[in-house]
């Protein structure tokens, strides 16, 4: 009778073992490239939130959702764990009632037996399926194992669950503290795994001994070329409206470039990345945003494929043109070579691969967008256009689509149109929408021509594209529809940007235009006589745009669109500037500076 319950228990813990097993590699291919706050609900509330600067009810929710995201991420690594142990104590049961079942069954008895028993004792199946479980469950420990963003120690995410809990508590609603995106802006990823987030510099961790107060590490960040999401639209406040280059006014630093480029900045935390080529070496470079100090260099050497000579590129074009992107934890940059680096927070390099060289007559010029856990690349050229989707993390492709039409020079951005996200992308002859997720293609529309650099920008769920010999046109992204056209002003390098009521558009020929963004209808112009390759970047209610010759143009962006101030500031400036709460980071032909009061 024993001996019945012994084989009993093996044979339900065997199927326990075996159903364990399966959900635990299944497991791994739900999870696996998923980090709980790169989600399209956050990155919906995101947007959200940069929209509504004002309203604490809204910021107070995002921050409570956000709490609970991070608790639920705790749970489901304690139940991942749970779900190891149950399996490991299921296989240790199953042991050992097969080791009492066999116990003493040494030789047979002639005599007949229960079939079952016959089978477990006779039969050399019953070892083949015995060790194929067993295999089975080194499998799914193997998967399990692979989920290691889910095992982290409980250390690590009892002192980070401690953290978040006290933040929930000790913020007062009304407080100052509370400033947009604080728990939304930085990835989830940094809170929970990098302990070493660049959020929270050395000294504030282990205080000098000096009495001198420690730098403010602003939470905007402007993580892309015209800031997050490459929209042209920043959330940070306190930016100066006036500053002077040769008195020195309102400058926190100013540095001498090491090489040419005419990326533009972008800033995360106390970091400002740019880069910088010549036919000598190609830089991704870190500087400190409250000294200006240069924090390190990465060189893009050694990569496999990438070409011995330079290719040839116009003056204007340079082998540096492409802004970089970052996530918070890795920034990436990409060259006129075709070569891609990707680096952590400290510049140490994480993957680098070349892509092919371009073969653009001026130059690679497309600026790189990190969505998520995904770094796209609009790889527009000559030979083979196509959009490329690789992982962050460890440079592997996720997927790629071929782009048909001829060559162009812009950059992709994401718009969210019904709170779902889509990449858009402009070229020749149509600008197209991408689930950043798949891939898959969810629009299209042949409406640009010519020779495309200028970028997208989108408000409200309306998507809006132009380009000097085509039109401006404005899209509904649920559908794809052309709502309006028009062709009075049109750009040429700079990109427009958007507000709920009116899209602006700078030109190469020096009219800064207003549309009605309902209408398509043309509210007012500005006739300033200069050349616009920078694109203009709206914070606080107010366009801040420079002319290449230096000159920066402040407009009201409400009904009156009135020049608020314009000053020179003696540097040749094409690239976009950098905001964050308090200071902008200007990269102009020969040093990159910060403009902050003092």
């Amino acid at each position: 009778m024993n001996k019945d319950i012994y084989r009993n228990i093996a044979a339900v813990t065997a199927i326990f073992i075996i159903s364990l097993s399966v959900m635990l590699i299944t497991n791994y291919f739900q999870v696996r490239g998923v980090t709980p706050l790169q989600t399209e609900v956050v990155e919906t509330l995101k947007l959200l939130n940069d929209t509504n600067l004002d309203n604490p009810e809204l910021q107070e929710q995002i921050r409570q959702l956000d709490l609970l995201a991070r608790r639920a991420y705790f749970i489901q690594a304690d139940h991942l764990k749970l779900g190891v142990y149950i399996l490991l104590g299921m296989v240790a049961v199953f042991v050992v009632c097969l080791r009492f079942y066999f116990k003493g069954e040494m030789h047979i008895p002639d005599k007949e037996i229960d079939p079952i028993d016959e089978w477990m004792l006779k039969s050399k199946s019953r070892k083949y399926i015995t060790w194929s479980m067993f295999g089975l469950v080194g499998v799914s420990l193997f998967f399990v194992f692979l989920s290691s963003p889910f095992l982290a120690t409980e250390k690590t995410e009892s002192v980070a669950e401690e953290t978040l809990i006290a933040e929930s508590t000790q913020v007062e609603p009304d407080s100052e503290v509370i400033e947009p995106a604080i728990d939304i802006e930085e990835p989830m990823n940094e809170v929970i795994i990098d302990t070493t987030n660049d959020v929270t510099p050395v000294e504030e961790a282990f205080p000098a001994t000096s009495e001198e107060p420690q730098p403010v590490v602003p939470k905007i960040t402007h993580n892309a070329f015209r800031g997050n999401y490459s929209n042209g639209v920043s959330a940070a406040k306190g930016i100066p409206v006036k500053w002077d280059l040769s008195s020195g006014t309102n400058i926190a630093w100013k540095k001498e470039i090491p090489r040419p480029g005419h990326n533009s900045p972008i800033i995360n935390g106390n970091h400002v990345f740019f880069t910088g080529a010549d036919e000598q070496a190609r830089e991704l470079y870190c500087y400190d945003l409250t000294t200006g100090e240069q924090r390190w260099s990465l060189a893009a050497t050694n990569i496999p494929g990438s070409p011995s000579v330079m290719p040839k590129v116009t003056e204007d074009t340079g082998l540096a043109s492409s802004s970089v992107a970052t996530d918070g934890n890795r920034v990436c940059a990409i060259f006129a070579t075709g070569d891609v680096v990707c680096a952590d927070m400290d510049g140490k390099q994480l993957w680098a691969k070349n892509l092919g060289v371009p073969d653009n007559h001026y130059g690679f010029v497309s600026s790189l967008l990190i969505f998520g856990n995904t770094l796209f690349i609009q790889y527009d050229n000559n030979k083979d256009p196509k959009l490329i989707a690789l992982d962050v993390a460890n440079g592997n492709q996720r997927w790629v689509k071929n782009r048909p039409g001829k060559i162009c020079w812009s950059s992709p951005s994401i718009a969210y149109v019904n709170r779902k996200p889509q990449l858009i992308l402009m070229g020749n002859p149509a600008i197209t929408a991408y689930d950043p997720n798949s891939g898959e293609q969810l629009w299209q529309v042949d409406c640009m021509g010519g020779e495309v650099c200028s970028c997208p920008c989108s408000i409200d769920g309306v998507i809006f594209g132009a380009n000097e010999y085509a039109k401006l046109v404005a899209i509904n992204g649920a559908d794809g529809k052309v709502l309006w056209e028009s062709s009075d002003y049109l750009p040429e390098v700079s990109s427009p940007v958007a507000t709920k009521d009116h899209l602006y558009v700078a030109t190469s020929y020096g009219v800064l235009a207003a549309y009605d963004t309902k209408t398509g209808a043309l509210a007012k112009e500005h006739e300033l006589n200069v050349e616009f390759y920078s694109s203009p970047m709206i914070v606080e209610g107010k366009l801040y745009l420079f002319s290449n010759d230096g000159k920066m143009h402040i407009f009201s962006t409400d009904n009156e669109f009135n020049l608020l101030s314009s000053f020179e500031t003696g540097e040749r400036t094409m690239a976009t500037p950098a905001f964050t709460d308090g200071k902008i980071v200007v990269r102009t032909e020969k040093s990159i500076y910060c403009v902050a009061m003092n």
